[in-house]
């Protein structure tokens, strides 16, 4: 990737895909990508955030915060990777979430939405093997007590 690509987020629940155009990219390189924005759904508890991609690994982690910018939460996507020749990045949100709280606390989420898109046929067997791979790969991580290794990059963006 040479110049820093216009992000897309598709979503199978619901199928949307819809360009990240108010994201401000900090870094990118071949490896990561790291944004800062502002929610594109307004909602009384998140306002704004970073998120670091993780282009070789599937992930995308996210440090959410309030209006008042308290940490709400750290939220780890498990997604894909699309990149087109027109410069464009579709980031394709396999379902599966993590979420650690700034307590410690450990929550995986949205593993059934995997099954209702595997039964309505809008994720393939090799998407549904490829998402439980990379939340294994990114549970590893985090139950080795090594997510700095993962969150130092918006910590970084940060400072």
């Amino acid at each position: 990737m040479q110049n820093a690509p216009v992000l897309f987020r598709k979503r199978l629940i619901p199928q949307e895909c819809v360009q990240l155009k108010d994201d401000e990219i900090l870094t990118c390189n071949d490896s990561v990508i790291v944004t800062k924005w502002k929610a594109l759904k307004p909602r009384k508890d998140l306002d704004h955030g970073y998120s670091c991609y993780f282009l070789k690994e599937g992930f995308k982690v996210s440090k959410f915060y309030d209006a008042t910018n308290t940490l709400l939460y750290w939220y780890c996507d498990i997604v894909d990777f699309q990149y087109e020749e027109d410069n464009r990045l579709i980031v394709t949100d396999l379902l599966a979430d993590v979420i650690i709280y700034p307590d410690g606390f450990v929550k995986v989420v949205d593993i059934d939405e995997l099954v209702k898109c595997l039964d309505a046929q809008t994720i393939t067997v090799e998407q549904l093997k490829c998402a439980l791979t990379r939340l294994d790969n990114l549970l590893q991580i985090i139950y080795r007590e090594k997510f700095d290794t993962l969150s130092i990059y918006i910590d970084d963006a940060e400072r």
